[in-house]
């Protein structure tokens, strides 16, 4: 990314940040290699959870002062770029809120955004990281419950805030993949009259988010705006579009309005650079159908408890991917790696409920389900004590990524 090209050509705002994306990144090219040996000449015996963290936080800090033009011309509305907690933290509270503060003051740089996942334990730390100054990315949303919970947390968080005017945040939701949950809900209901009415309505959970965004803009939040608070913006996420039968900018060009925030994978922003048109302010366009659609499926709220679930172990499994990855260029062996390191306790039931789990064991993958549905029972029940006697465990993967 350079401050001439995506930033003043295409009118870039800001950049997000995940394991995924820098596993891509290391795994895919030799950029990442010098940077390794150097880390490594200085502490030979470093935790591979170490260099990853180096190498994460000099690009966010990079990209970070790319932006910084951006984030000093709006007086800290854009520019940001985001940069999450580890997802072994996704169920506890105070740790959460620990390593946000901790990475923030890492990277020490005014316009990063934390990322903190809409777990239950995860909405309080939310809560506190904005009373404190933190800027926060909220991520892990697939439910208006989520959102909802989300947004009370933002508020609370700003009332405590010394100075709510330095603080943002947004609200990450998921559309491509709550949409094809929809999709699917549809489909079983075997109504002609209910597909034909998705079709006509893109991405109608955006419904939910349009009406209980304009909280932000009722008397309640008067208050806090007068203080200088901004509202937190709906961010749309996971926006390349997963059903072929979509157009690639589907959810792009049905997501346009003021106040939100589109996150695109290079290859959505190019098919928009090339076909994309911009119709107004589609976002707040056909409530009514969208409205309809989600009155026909009674069951949504729990799908997307389920959906929520099965994210939260692919997050995790995508942690220990970048970790293997380095770990893999750094040393040529994935043996130093311990399972207390990766693994969180409370990821275990989600994880041995994915369809396919790979335990690497001293270098070696094995699919044996019920292998590795025991290892994990075991190293859950070892947690608390030491495990250098089990089985190096470098990485667990679901066959969905």
């Amino acid at each position: 990314m350079s401050s001439n090209g995506l930033v003043e050509e295409d009118g870039l705002r800001g950049v997000t940040s995940n394991p995924t994306i820098f596993d891509k990144a290391i795994s895919g090219s030799t950029d990442y290699d010098m940077a390794l040996r150097a880390l490594l000449a200085a502490d030979p015996q470093a935790p591979v959870g170490n260099l990853y963290e180096a190498l994460a936080i000099e690009d966010i800090q990079m990209t970070a002062d790319v932006l910084r033009p951006v984030y000093d011309a709006t007086h800290g509305d854009d520019g940001y770029v985001s940069f999450e907690v580890s997802p072994r933290l996704a169920h506890d509270t105070e740790r959460t809120i620990n390593e946000a503060k901790r990475l923030r003051a890492a990277v020490d740089r005014p316009n990063v955004m934390i990322k903190v996942p809409a777990t239950p334990a995860g909405i309080p730390a939310i809560e506190e990281l904005i009373a404190e100054g933190v800027s926060v990315n909220v991520t892990l949303m697939f439910s208006m419950s989520h959102y909802e919970a989300v947004a009370r947390a933002y508020i609370k968080g700003l009332e405590r805030c010394g100075d709510p005017g330095q603080v943002a945040s947004v609200a990450s939701f998921f559309v491509s993949r709550v949409d094809t949950m929809v999709d699917k809900a549809l489909e079983e209901t075997g109504n002609p009259e209910a597909k034909a009415l998705r079709e006509k309505s893109p991405s109608p959970i955006r419904r939910s988010f349009t009406g209980a965004f304009r909280d932000f803009h009722g008397e309640g939040f008067a208050a806090l705006r007068q203080r200088g608070a901004r509202v937190q913006r709906p961010l749309w996420a996971s926006t390349g579009t997963k059903n072929p039968a979509y157009s690639d900018v589907l959810y792009v060009e049905n997501l346009i309005g003021s106040e939100t925030v589109n996150t695109l994978p290079p290859e959505t922003l190019n098919a928009f650079r090339d076909h994309g048109k911009v119709p107004g302010a589609t976002v707040k366009q056909e409530l009514a159908e969208a409205d309809e659609v989600l009155a026909r499926l009674a069951n949504l709220r729990h799908r997307s408890q389920r959906h929520y679930r099965k994210a939260a172990a692919r997050w995790c499994c995508r942690f220990c991917r970048v970790l293997r990855s380095i770990d893999g260029r750094s040393r040529k062996s994935a043996s130093r790696c311990s399972a207390r390191t990766w693994i969180d306790w409370s990821f275990t039931s989600a994880l041995t409920k994915a369809r396919s789990i790979a335990v690497w064991h001293n270098g070696k993958r094995t699919n044996s389900r019920a292998g590795c549905g025991k290892r994990l029972h075991d190293l859950v029940q070892g947690a608390a004590a030491r495990v250098d006697r089990s089985p190096r465990l470098v990485g667990i993967t679901g066959d969905d990524g």
